[in-house]
C-alpha cells in the first residue's frame, strides 16, 4: 500500500513543518517539491534557545495498518542521520521512531513496525514497541544535537 508517492504534480498541502521554534528554538526547515518531482526537505539546525530539531508531518486518515509489517521509504540525503517517525493516534504525545544514516545516494530502507520504538520530546518510553495495527501521521525529523544544514529528498513510503 502506498502512503506517498512523490512526483511533480503531488498536493504537498497535508505535509507541515514543525520546527524547534515551538518550544522558542531557532531551527529552520522547509519542504517543496524538488524540479525533479520528489519531496525535499531541506534547511538549518540551531542550538541556540535550547533548540536543535526540525521534521516535516504529514496526517492522513486513520489508515488501517494491520495487515503490513514493514514501511519501505525511498530517500536520498546528505550522509546525516534522520528518523522516520509513526503516530498511530494523533491525539498521542508519543511518537514511534526509528533512527537511520543516509549515505548521499539513493537508498530504499525497509523499517520494520516491531523496531520502532516509543519516545516523547527525545526520551525512550518503557511502553511496547509500534504494534503496527493503525496509523494517522508519518515524520521526517532531524535532531542531531548539533548545528548543521540538512537536505533528503524523498521518492515513496510505502508499507508491505
Amino acid at each position: 500500500m502506498t502512503i506517498f508517492n512523490f512526483n511533480s504534480d503531488s498536493n504537498i498541502s497535508n505535509w507541515k513543518i514543525v520546527d524547534d521554534v515551538v518550544m522558542g528554538g531557532r531551527s529552520n526547515g522547509e519542504f517543496k517539491l524538488s524540479n525533479e518531482g520528489y519531496g525535499e526537505f531541506s534547511g538549518k539546525i540551531s542550538l541556540e534557545n535550547n533548540g536543535g530539531f526540525s521534521s516535516v508531518r504529514y496526517a492522513f486518515e486513520t489508515l488501517n495498518s494491520s495487515g503490513y509489517s514493514k514501511f519501505i521509504i525511498r530517500i536520498k540525503g546528505d550522509g546525516k542521520m534522520f528518523q522516520f517517525r509513526v503516530k498511530a493516534n494523533s491525539n498521542s504525545r508519543h511518537s514511534y521512531i526509528y533512527k537511520f544514516n543516509t549515505t548521499r545516494d539513493w537508498q530504499t530502507i525497509e523499517i520494520p513496525f516491531k523496531e520502532m520504538s516509543p519516545s516523547f520530546r527525545g526520551y525512550a518510553l518503557d511502553i511496547p514497541n509500534y504494534n503496527g495495527e493503525q496509523m494517522e501521521n508519518i515524520t521526517f525529523l532531524i535532531g542531531n544535537k548539533k548545528e548543521e544544514s540538512f537536505m533528503l529528498l524523498i521518492d515513496s513510503i510505502i508499507l508491505k
